[in-house]
């Protein structure tokens, strides 16, 4: 199965790949992190480090997936389904 770059946004920005209360804390912790971490020399590689993890996860569910192309977790292909059809 071919990289869609396409495809990876579509999934990664999708509301209905997360729940809206998990976007919600996930934005208050990023959130919190910046306000505590900001003029430390601590921000930059902490903020680095949750991209990097969340980067691999993403791309960890990609693999599990085929491509997003199948259910694996709590990941549920037919309510997450691209917008264009499938090929």
């Amino acid at each position: 199965m071919p990289f869609s770059f396409k495809r990876e946004v579509e999934v990664a920005f999708s509301k209905h790949a997360q729940p809206i209360g998990f976007r919600i804390g996930k934005y208050i912790v990023l959130a919190c992190l910046i306000y505590y971490l900001w003029g430390s020399k601590w921000l930059w590689p902490v903020l680095g480090t949750i991209f990097g993890l969340s980067l691999l996860l993403h791309m960890w569910y990609s693999y599990k997936t085929k491509g997003w192309s199948q259910s694996y977790g709590m990941w549920d292909y037919e309510k997450n389904k691209p917008r264009q059809k499938d090929k």
